[in-house]
């Protein structure tokens, strides 16, 4: 069996769980909103992808460069929602859920990028 190394850090299942809430949700956007549908899935993938792109580089100097692209998107995650929410897509109580789970990745991201940056 292939064994990746990004697929056992906590921030790569977290940004997975992000993910998944965020198709989930998007699933129910009016036709009107696709756009803001697909850019909050595609933020969110963005920061699954960064993670085990990142992961493959030769030096954690360069890894952490994707993670700092990672912790980008999960800022544009956070915006789409306070859009959503400014356009009552969603209510009170599934931004602030979502929000807390992105905020909780966003600090994960951060750690991680900051032990990467010791061991560089």
């Amino acid at each position: 069996m292939y064994k990746f190394r990004f697929v056992e850090f906590k921030v790569y299942k977290l940004a997975k769980e992000l993910h998944h809430e965020c198709v989930i949700l998007t699933n129910s956007f009016p036709r009107n909103f696709l756009y803001l549908g697909d850019q909050l899935k595609r933020a969110s993938l963005s920061v699954i992808l960064n993670i085990a792109e990142g992961s493959g580089k030769e030096s954690d100097r360069d890894f952490r460069r994707y993670i700092q692209i990672a912790l980008g998107s999960i800022n544009e995650v956070a915006a789409c929602l306070e859009v959503a929410f400014d356009e009552k897509l969603i209510d009170l109580e599934t931004k602030e859920v979502l929000l807390s789970n992105s905020f909780d990745l966003k600090n994960q991201l951060g750690s991680f990028s900051q032990k990467l940056k010791m061991e560089s």
